[in-house]
Parts: structure tokens; sequence; C-alpha cells
């Protein structure tokens, strides 16, 4: 099956080609890679899920137009919670074929209708990504309605699904040659260090670092801390050395 071509869904056809250009010739690009400077105009409906189960995935990163759908903010909930219960198998099967595959998947929505709830046509477009240590538990994507949102939370029904496997091919010196697991562990971690090293560099998109508070200075060594006494008017009456 071919992924279907709706021209009303630009961004998700943007996305798939940042997606493509960054991989290159490997499988899958890194998370680390991810730079929001590229897809400006596809980051209010990008998100960045990860893998916590068989089939289930978590909202890392969303854009706004997700939390307007919601109307909550998404970040750390379940990517099926924006499904109809009757329909989040289907995208449990679909979110495991993109992790264990890899695979890219995109996945045709209609929103739930109701009250205050208007026609609205979408599509999901889900991509593979590489963790810093090398598995793929996370994945890039986008989330593109057309229609008003009406009275939220939108919740949508999956009207099609198409998950492609991810093909790589090999360049004509390398076929045949075995790659050991010392090399194999030696590229991944230069990978990691380059990866981090653009990490670093990357603004908008990346995740937030905790906070760094430094402890309290210290009395300098040999003397005595000092406990000076007040009323309970406010008026000192001495000090304790």
């Amino acid at each position: 099956m071919k992924y279907h071509n709706d021209i009303r869904f630009p961004a998700v056809h943007a996305l798939r080609r940042y997606w493509e250009e960054l991989r290159g010739p490997r499988q899958v690009p890194s998370r680390a890679e991810v730079d929001p400077r590229a897809i400006e105009e596809t980051l209010e409906y990008a998100f960045i899920l990860e893998r916590i189960a068989p089939g289930v995935g978590r909202f890392r990163l969303a854009g706004m137009h997700l939390n307007d759908l919601m109307g909550m903010e998404v970040r750390g909930m379940p990517c099926t919670s924006m499904f109809m219960p009757e329909h989040r198998a289907t995208l449990s099967r679909v979110l495991e074929d993109v992790f264990a595959g890899p695979s890219t998947a995109i996945v045709t929505l209609a929103g739930e209708r109701g009250v205050g709830r208007p026609p609205m046509d979408g599509q999901m477009l889900l991509l593979p990504l590489a963790s810093d240590f090398g598995d793929v538990t996370r994945a890039l994507g986008c989330l593109c309605t057309i229609g008003p949102v009406g009275r939220t939370p939108r919740r949508f029904v999956i009207k099609d699904e198409v998950a492609r496997p991810v093909r790589i091919e090999a360049a004509p010196e390398t076929l045949g040659a075995p790659v050991t697991r010392e090399e194999r562990a030696r590229l991944r971690r230069a990978a990691q260090e380059a990866e981090a090293a653009r990490l670093r560099e990357t603004h908008g998109f990346a995740e937030p670092a905790p906070s760094f508070i430094p402890a309290p200075p210290r009395p300098p060594r040999g003397e005595k801390p000092r406990l000076r006494l007040v009323r309970s008017e406010g008026e000192p009456v001495g000090q304790d050395d």
C-alpha cells in the first residue's frame, strides 16, 4: 500500500521530507539530531513520542495545536488519549509497528462528532527515532487537522492507517563486510557524542534540563557560626560568639 498523498496537509509532507533528509543512508535518525529551526513551519503540529511499553507511547513534547485539540497540556499523556476508546487498540498496533519495525506510518483521522463538535478531518504522521542509547524508542510525528476545533477535548476515530517498514540500501563497497561488536560500540559512542554536542546548541524543541541550585556558602575554616539574638520587638540584644 502507498501513503495517501493528501495535499491538504502540507506539514505532514514537510516533516517527512525533513526526516528523510536527516536519516540519509541510515535506518533511522537520532532524537538528538532533530533541530526545531529546520521545521519551524511544522512545530505547531509536531510532537515527540517515547515508547514506555509495547504499543504505548507518551508525549514528551507537543506543539500547541495538540494542546488546542485537547483543551489542555498533552505533554506526559499517552498518545492514545487523543483517540476514541474503540480505536486505541488500532493505534497501539501502529505504534508498535513504528518502534519495532522500525516503520513509518500515516493515520487518516476523523474527529468525534457531537454537540459543539463540527466535522474535522486529520492526518497523523509517525516517524521512528533512535534514543541516545541507539534503540528505537522515540518517534517524531505531527497531527494536522482541517475544520474548527469546537468543544474540547476533540478525540479521533481512525479511518485508515498505513505502516511501511524502513528500508536501507547498503553501498556496494560495504556489502558482505561484517561489522564487529566493538566497531558497532565505537560508532555508537561517536554518534552519541556528536549528537550530544548538537543538542547543546539546539533551542525550542529541546527537552528542558533540570536547573542547578548552588549550595549556600560555608563559613571560613576555623570560624564558628555566629548566632544573633533579637527581642520580639526586633531590637538586637547581643551576639553569641
